[in-house]
């Protein structure tokens, strides 16, 4: 059966587990081709063989989002396996040990700035000459609620990404005439593994988001990558520079 992306290829930094794995999955799911950068082998591995099993492409490649060299390595792959670049998703992100703004580390911001924010404009810079060469393309990228308001103790997380949001408003417009759709998405409090592992750290912790989210519940990974898939697909031609929130209505709260 045709998918939607039927010929199309997709490239997913942080595609090993958690939003990003189950967005390549939704990719795959729709007949694109799909590229998987993390640096994590063995579960990016898992992630290409869980897409053939089910009868879809995939292609893993080791990389580290902060690095330029890897950066250019991943799309130079990705265009010498497949020959172009119809969507991005740029997903990786991290957080650190929670403190005060005064108390936060200076190798700790550095190395958030590197990931969350520099991550993403790299791969923007260089997934994009593909795409103009192509003649279009839809790069999604990954900010947080966290980037739409103050969270206390995550002053690098928080602003990183607030810069997410920047950064995409401001690439949407320069290509808007190119055929290039720019957005991002915000989730919310979303199931995956890293929130797996806090859940079962802090027990309060489902209580307590239940009871803040109007919906009443945790998001689940598969619910983010629908939105992607949207926002790569034809039935949101006329959306770029927006940021997306997926949070069960906590932010209008």
């Amino acid at each position: 059966m045709e998918g939607k992306f039927q010929d199309k290829v997709a490239l997913v930094t942080g595609g090993s587990m958690g939003i990003g794995q189950a967005t390549a999955l939704a990719f795959a799911r729709e007949k694109a081709k799909v590229v998987i950068a993390d640096i994590m082998i063995k579960e990016g591995e898992e992630t290409v063989r869980m897409i053939k099993n089910g009868g879809g492409e995939a292609y893993f490649i080791k990389t580290d989002i902060s690095s330029h060299n890897e950066i250019e390595n991943l799309i130079q792959k990705t265009i010498e396996k497949y020959g172009r670049i119809d969507y991005a998703l740029n997903s990786v992100g991290i957080g650190v040990k929670l403190a005060l703004t005064a108390d936060f580390h200076e190798e700790d911001w550095d190395r958030v700035m590197n990931i969350n924010l520099k991550g993403i404009w790299l791969c923007m810079k260089y997934e994009i000459p593909h795409m103009l060469k192509q003649g279009g393309g839809v790069i999604v990228n990954m900010s947080s609620a966290s980037g739409l308001h103050g969270t206390p103790y995550q002053s690098a997380y928080s602003a990183s990404k607030h810069g997410v949001l920047g950064l995409t408003k401001t690439t949407a417009l320069e290509y808007a005439l190119s055929g290039i759709r720019v957005n991002a998405i915000c989730p919310g409090p979303i199931l995956t593994p890293g929130t797996e592992g806090y859940l079962e750290r802090d027990p309060e912790a489902r209580k307590r988001f239940n009871e803040t989210t109007p919906m009443g519940r945790l998001g689940m990974p598969q619910e983010v990558a629908e939105t992607v898939l949207w926002l790569c697909s034809d039935a949101a031609s006329y959306i770029t520079g927006q940021s997306i929130v997926i949070d069960g209505g906590r932010s209008v709260k």
